[in-house]
């Protein structure tokens, strides 16, 4: 695994330490010795990790994390704080101030180099969903980045599943106000319950009397649905095997029991946040995706999906050897509407209209707006002569129901010409059926228009 770790530490034998150890992993490895240094190359640089000292000069490591966690730019790089504080609340200060871990030194060799591996993962996904949602469309990342996932009137939905009841009801008592917390003492009910609920984060307990909490771990990642879930392992001392197992799994956090009270809060809290970002990222891609094919006019998609799906409805209907029917439309003397009403009225017909050929089309029909006042319909498993008709049906709709323009309630009529072709049986190619249907329109227009004509070779 290739990723640039920075080891930010102002002890040259510390730093050296580091170093042998993530070179040994086949880690590139980046170092600064202050505050300032690590905060300029983590701006400045690609960095994937940081691991941050606490006990430095000038500015000390929580003030670091903070700095970083604030900065849009760097707040989704992982942060893990190594030092020599060991008390539980060192801990929740440092994840209080944004760090994704908190490891006491000596840090185990096995344990730190699992927990990097771990975090490199969760940034090379968060580093994907940025790149492909910054070269989509600008949304703002530093907006996004800026919003304060974890207030408080944005509970997070939290599933515990722990077969102890006296466990249980501790971890109740603590995230009482905190979050929304359901429990499942049945491992596989437990799974079950993920996959139908959509939590922030599901907590297991590794103390089961006859089940494996790392087979569960195993299954929920790889479910679709719970995929992404953050997982926090709760663990006995003595379970560091486990928990390293885990990590490579893909659990996200782990707490040690006794469980600290404010420790377990801030800990979800990190993984509610980081969740909730990438939540966020992956659902302005699919926004992006769908305004691409989508006309902002009318609703329909448009000419960019037209071009990109019919080769393939063309395609399954020769393989499957089912009729297949497009008909083109286009309002007729649609520049004196525009040139009447100006633009918005112009607007206006145009959405009513697309409003009326989708009520008059299949869920499995393609409706598009081709460009201007021109729209295609796709029609699977139809023939000519069903085309045809469907193209009347529309027509007349159009001519006979007045269109409204404006706020005073005045209405128009508007009339609309229609061209029709099918894939003739033996050889044909979308360009020919795209001719046909265009050609068809033209000879609906050219013979006084409001009228249908269907193009058969």
């Amino acid at each position: 695994m290739t990723a640039r770790i920075l080891v930010v530490d102002d002890i040259p034998a510390n730093v050296r330490l580091l170093e042998v150890r993530l070179l040994a992993e086949y880690f590139e490895v980046l170092t600064a010795t202050n505050g300032m240094d690590a905060i300029e190359t983590c701006e400045n640089g690609k960095v994937d990790v940081v691991l941050l000292d606490v006990m430095m000069p000038d500015m000390d490591g929580f003030e670091v994390c903070r700095r970083l966690k604030s900065d849009p730019a760097t707040s989704h790089i992982p942060v893990v704080m190594i030092t020599a504080l060991d008390q539980v609340s060192d801990r929740v200060r440092g994840l209080e101030a944004g760090a994704d871990d908190f490891l006491t030194k000596p840090a185990n060799d096995l344990q730190l180099m699992t927990r990097v591996k771990s975090l490199v993962r969760l940034k090379t996904l968060t580093d994907e969903l940025r790149l492909r949602a910054s070269t989509t469309r600008n949304i703002g990342i530093e907006e996004l980045l800026s919003r304060n996932f974890a207030s408080a009137d944005t509970t997070p939905k939290v599933l515990l599943i722990d077969e102890r009841k006296s466990s249980f009801e501790r971890v109740q008592k603590m995230l009482r106000g905190t979050a929304d917390l359901d429990i499942a003492t049945d491992p596989h009910a437990g799974f079950f319950q993920a996959a139908e609920t959509p939590y922030e984060c599901v907590m297991i307990s590794t103390a089961f009397a006859d089940f494996d909490p790392l087979r569960l771990c195993s299954q929920l990642r790889s479910l679709d649905r719970t995929r992404f879930v953050p997982i926090i392992l709760l663990a006995q001392e003595g379970e560091e095997g486990r928990i390293i197992r885990g990590l490579e799994l893909g659990i996200n956090d782990y707490l040690m029991r006794p469980i600290d009270q404010q420790e377990l809060t801030a800990r979800l809290r990190t993984q509610v946040r980081r969740k909730r970002y990438n939540d966020q990222l992956r659902a302005s891609v699919t926004q992006t995706i769908e305004m691409a094919v989508t006309d902002a006019l009318t609703g329909l998609h448009n000419r960019r999906y037209l071009d990109s799906h019919l080769q393939t409805l063309f395609d399954r209907a020769v393989a499957r050897r089912r009729p297949l029917s497009m008909m083109i439309t286009d309002l007729d003397r649609f520049k004196t509407i525009n040139d009447a009403h100006g633009h918005d009225g112009g607007d206006e017909v145009l959405r009513e209209f697309a409003r009326r050929l989708r009520k008059n089309v299949r869920g499995i029909d393609l409706a598009c707006r081709f460009g201007g006042e021109e729209f295609v319909v796709v029609m699977p498993d139809t023939d000519g002569a069903v085309a045809e008709k469907v193209a009347e049906r529309i027509r007349a709709e159009i001519a006979l129901m007045p269109f409204a323009v404006g706020h005073d309630g005045k209405t128009i009529e508007v009339t609309v010409s229609v061209g029709v072709s099918s894939v003739l049986k033996g050889v044909d190619t979308v360009a020919g059926l795209m001719k046909r249907a265009d050609l068809a329109l033209y000879e609906a227009k050219s013979a006084g228009r409001n009228r249908v004509v269907a193009k058969a070779a």
